[in-house]
């Protein structure tokens, strides 16, 4: 799989008084680009919640590489990057004309309606065989 591609400009209200991308923003752009990912390999987040499952974030990383601002167009590049029994790691890159902007990944855990933890092979063979298609065919 290769990495989906999400295309947007940048909003007045995504910046602060400097002008720039207020920084919180860049994990909604994940967000954005993980769930469009999602949606391009048939698991949109949806078939999650009608088997009672739900994918919270455990960690979070971005690094910053050059400034944005308002109406610049951007690119969100994102991939799957791992997958573990309990939890999966998804990559991004942000990209402005090709150069990259900035970067990070969101690791992310497979809980029940409960809140606990559970082993997504057994609670839904179906999702888990998905997303070890999109991992293979990552590699």
């Amino acid at each position: 799989m290769k990495n989906n591609e999400t295309v947007f400009r940048v909003r007045y209200q995504e910046t602060d008084q400097m002008g720039l991308a207020y920084h919180a923003n860049y994990l909604v752009w994940f967000e954005m680009g993980r769930t469009e990912l999602m949606r391009s390999i048939g698991l949109p987040y949806i078939e999650f919640e009608k088997s009672n499952l739900y994918l919270p974030v455990l960690k979070a990383y971005c690094e910053y590489k050059h400034a944005i601002r308002y109406d610049d167009e951007l690119t969100v590049l994102a991939h799957l990057h791992s997958l573990e029994k309990v939890r999966l790691v998804f990559n991004y890159e942000v990209q402005k004309d090709g150069k990259k902007m900035a970067f990070g990944y969101t690791e992310h855990a497979f809980i029940n309606e409960a809140g606990r933890p559970v082993v997504l092979k057994k609670a839904s063979p179906f999702l888990w065989n998905r997303l070890c298609k999109a991992l293979e065919e990552n590699s």
